[in-house]
């Protein structure tokens, strides 16, 4: 058996003030934070983990791929992560680890519905999806409840 292991990176600033948009991480919505700001949905969560199967198979999907979806009016970042997943071939996902950092929302109430989200989208188990949430302490802009960053480790065997 062989594994790989792939690893992706996201981060985007809040939009404040009035917007239609909505808050989107892991492909859930969520009514307690405002909306990310980016062409798309900017889901952290799933571009960190489209990033991390490009970087196993060499497929890179978020830039040109995804802007050209985004410019064809597919925002939504599921469309994205399915085209990585696309690229996969005999590779199957064994584990993801997902670390977020922000000040805001509150992470540790959403964990539940954030792995049955993943693991659906990824068609693996719940306890194959884990992810933890630090504050940030105030040290970036994250930390200071601008935005939100995701980082994201994919374990594949084949």
């Amino acid at each position: 058996m062989r594994v790989k292991t792939g690893l992706g990176l996201d981060s985007h600033r809040f939009v404040e003030g009035d917007s239609d948009k909505a808050f989107v991480l892991g492909g859930v919505v969520f009514d307690d934070a405002p909306a990310l700001a980016g062409n798309s949905d900017a889901d952290v969560i799933l571009h960190a983990l489209t990033d991390a199967i490009s970087g196993v198979t060499g497929e890179t999907v978020i830039g040109a791929v995804a802007d050209k979806m985004c410019q064809s009016g597919v925002t939504d970042s599921k469309a994205y992560l399915a085209v990585a997943l696309e690229s996969l071939g005999d590779w199957q996902i064994s584990h993801v680890s997902i670390v977020l950092e922000c000040k805001r929302p509150k992470i540790d109430p959403k964990v539940p519905a954030l792995r049955e989200s993943i693991a659906g989208l990824l068609g693996i188990e719940i306890s194959d999806v884990c992810i933890t949430a630090t504050t940030g302490e105030g040290l970036n802009d994250v930390g200071r409840g601008l935005g939100i960053h995701a980082s994201a480790v994919v374990t594949m065997v084949g």
